[in-house]
């Protein structure tokens, strides 16, 4: 198992029905955990990487209607933390 973690900046809050349905993927796809920060307004995935692709995960962020403005260097949100 590889572990990956990609953070991404988000458009706009979560809703409720956007955090459920990342809950049903990550019981679908191997989704390990996912954290949101919404003083920030960022939202990070921990993903098996040899289970999921970044751009399986980012179009999956779609089909739930999450919009993300860019993925976030994991270098830039550890200064900012």
């Amino acid at each position: 198992m590889t572990l990956v973690e990609s953070t991404f900046e988000l458009q706009s809050p979560l809703t409720e029905q956007q955090m459920l349905q990342l809950g049903a993927f990550a019981n679908t796809y191997g989704l390990r955990r996912f954290r949101v920060d919404e003083t920030k307004k960022l939202l990070t995935l921990e993903y098996d990487a040899s289970r999921l692709k970044e751009s399986q995960v980012t179009h999956v962020l779609g089909q739930a209607r999450i919009r993300v403005l860019r993925r976030v260097d994991p270098f830039a949100v550890a200064a900012v933390l």
